[in-house]
């Protein structure tokens, strides 16, 4: 009998995952079927989603109150839809506090649950442990300095690795091709910012970011300034930034469609706290990293999370590999600072590109197919 897969992504980021692991999963299990909720990477794949993805995408604490009463009725739906195909295994996909609570309920009820990509027990809500061991057959992590709590409290799990560290690398070639499609020249001194993709972030970093900018551009006229929109929302919000301050989408700032390429064409990346410091991380760019939460949001977390970092490149070495400035520290000063201090050739970055190519040989462990390893073992 062809086996069945609940499967829930609640971004993009889980999407991408998703369909990697679905993937996996049908060169082991070729009639397998999946049904649950993604977007287009695992609808692609042959995922049946049972409403669009961006009905389970929100975030911090109190942003999804709002929501409560449809997100209960997407649950509600979801327990019965997998429990009627009789699922093999339920794999949750990040998104914890929607993809927990339903991972509990069904393995209540008998079925098999993972949850793919840890929360992030070690950081804050320590005692969310107990709920996850209560919850979840096997949990799979990203990074291998997160199986520890795991280990501590008997809860099977697996470091999978990441799949972008199988997938991106950095050459020289692809640097150039980057810049010859931007029409930028070697010896442009090229800064890529990332303010987000959501409006909420776009709003809160893209005036400190786009400011600092307009700044260090005043200080050296040569600087050149590649601004990735994720989609035609995103594009419209950094049109309309662009224009407050008097810009238009050209040069010495272009917005461009491809956050990857605009990172590869740059000498240097001033991005959101988030995958995309990874995605730098691995293509071995220099960065700097910002965030601001919304206040009410900020005002919790504040309180909540134990943690000396918050850029991933610095969690992941125990270290500060690269500068973070967060909430009130995210200042255009702060920014212009950073930007014409690695352009004056003032910072030592040999020592953090190695620190760069030590984790990600640490993360590059085939994801996509130790997942599905994982998983096939568990329903077997």
């Amino acid at each position: 009998m062809p086996k069945c897969f609940g499967i829930v992504a609640g971004e993009k980021s889980g999407d991408i995952l998703g369909a990697g692991l679905i993937r996996s999963l049908k060169s082991r299990f070729p009639d397998a079927h999946f049904i649950g909720v993604g977007g287009p990477e695992m609808l692609s794949e042959g995922c049946e989603s049972i409403t669009p993805m961006d009905r389970l995408a929100v975030m911090g604490f109190v942003e999804p109150l709002g929501r409560l009463p449809e997100l209960f009725r997407l649950k509600k739906a979801l327990r019965e839809l997998m429990v009627a195909r009789k699922v093999d295994a339920f794999i949750g996909i990040d998104s914890p506090d929607f993809n927990l609570r339903l991972e509990g309920e069904l393995h209540d009820l008998g079925v098999k649950t993972v949850h793919y990509v840890s929360p992030s027990v070690w950081a804050y809500r320590k005692k969310r442990i107990h709920k996850i061991a209560r919850a979840v057959d096997l949990m799979l992590t990203l990074f291998p300095f997160e199986t520890e709590i795991y280990n501590q409290h008997a809860i099977p799990v697996c470091c999978v690795g990441h799949p972008l560290a199988d997938k991106l690398e950095d050459t020289s070639e692809q640097a150039s091709l980057a810049r010859t499609l931007f029409d930028l020249q070697p010896a442009d001194r090229v800064v890529a910012l990332l303010p987000g993709s959501r409006g909420g972030e776009i709003s809160r970093l893209g005036p400190v970011f786009l400011a600092s900018a307009v700044a260090a551009l005043e200080i050296d006229p040569s600087l050149r300034f590649l601004i990735p929109a994720s989609g035609p929302e995103s594009r419209a919000r950094l049109e309309a930034l662009l224009r407050s301050y008097g810009l238009v989408d050209g040069t010495p700032f272009r917005l461009v469609d491809d956050s990857q390429l605009a990172m590869r064409a740059a000498n240097l990346v001033v991005l959101a706290s988030g995958t995309a410091t990874l995605e730098a991380m691995l293509l071995r760019r220099p960065m700097v990293v910002g965030y601001k939460l919304a206040p009410v949001t900020h005002f919790i977390a504040s309180r909540l999370v134990k943690i000396p970092f918050v850029a991933l490149p610095n969690l992941l070495a125990g270290a500060r590999l690269v500068p973070e400035y967060i909430q009130h520290n995210l200042t255009e000063a702060a920014l212009v600072s950073e930007i014409m201090t690695f352009f004056a050739g003032e910072k030592e970055t040999e020592g953090m590109l190695k620190a760069f190519d030590r984790i990600h040989a640490s993360i590059r462990l085939n994801a996509s197919e130790r997942a599905a390893a994982a998983i096939a073992e568990l329903v077997s």
